[in-house]
């Protein structure tokens, strides 16, 4: 018999539908030496960017009740290296391998999903939420008809499957998510973190160089499930969900939302492997309701 957390997504099978989120795990390696990390259903891997990114000057991390901000500002090794250097050794992991790409100009975006084309990974998760340095810095994932058109010419050169992930700052995330389902991806993830600010009240300035930074955490769980479950009723693609997950009680809400799989990031900061207390809870909660899959109760409310 099938265990009951064996979960199909666009595809592609995870033995579990627990994700460490990009952006929190690095590509891995030091989680593995902490807990055994094939116990997870997939690495979503920390962003990279076509060129190598040195990340933001000042501040990049800033607690706040029930969350934390971030202002990393995506460093990263590059594609190229992220290749030569990672990809191998988490390919040689028993779980699904899930490399998220960013961009800041359409150039960028295509340069690098074509990069990846020639190597193996199960998905592909695009960064929808960089800011386009040709626009001025707005982001591409804000507006749906520009989310579109970036959906629209990566879906043209990728060879994976092609997993969105949506900002939650974006004007409209229901039309967002059917553009993406219409431009031809196979499944969206959200929610990204939400734009936040905070002050140093001593130097009245704000704590970060770029003022606004991304908010994570419990404190964004009531929206991001909200978020889920109108993009999860909108489309008919598979929805990996995310914000603020630090529970297996969490987990199953946003399963029920309607998300296939869920992602977790700022609680692998609160303990590193809580993300096996997820996996571990979720399991007894199915087994002590008589659930034989956690397909069963997706998309239940």
């Amino acid at each position: 018999m099938s265990d009951c957390l064996y979960t199909d997504f666009a595809g592609i099978s995870f033995k579990n539908p627990v994700v460490l989120a990009s952006g929190t795990c690095g590509f891995g390696r030091e989680y593995s030496e902490i807990f055994d990390i094939e116990r997870l259903g997939g690495i979503a891997s920390k962003g990279l960017t076509l060129n190598a990114r040195g990340g933001n000057e000042g501040i990049r991390v800033w607690e706040t009740a029930s969350g934390l901000m971030n202002s990393v500002g995506l460093e990263n090794p590059g594609v190229r290296e992220f290749i030569r250097r990672e990809l191998d050794w988490v390919n040689g992991l028993d779980l699904v391998n899930i490399v998220n790409l960013g961009g800041h100009s359409m150039e960028d975006y295509i340069e690098g999903a074509e990069l990846l084309n020639d190597v193996k990974l199960d998905i592909l998760e695009l960064n929808i939420s960089c800011p386009n340095v040709k626009a001025g810095g707005m982001n591409f994932g804000v507006k749906t008809e520009v989310a579109r058109d970036v959906v629209r010419r990566i879906r043209r050169v990728c060879r994976h499957r092609l997993v969105v992930k949506l900002s939650p700052n974006a004007e409209d995330i229901v039309s967002l998510a059917r553009a993406c389902e219409e431009e031809g991806a196979d499944g969206i993830s959200l929610v990204n973190t939400f734009l936040a600010m905070a002050i140093d009240i001593q130097k009245r300035k704000p704590v970060f160089e770029n003022t606004y930074a991304g908010l994570s955490g419990p404190a964004i769980k009531p929206v991001a499930l909200r978020m889920v479950h109108q993009a999860a009723k909108a489309v008919s693609i598979p929805v990996m969900g995310m914000g603020g997950i630090v529970s297996w009680q969490d987990a199953i809400e946003f399963i029920m939302a309607g998300a296939t799989v869920v992602q977790i990031g700022t609680g692998s900061f609160i303990k590193p492997s809580i993300a096996l207390d997820v996996i571990d809870g979720t399991r007894a909660f199915l087994d002590s309701k008589g659930i034989g899959n956690i397909s069963e109760i997706r998309g239940s409310v």
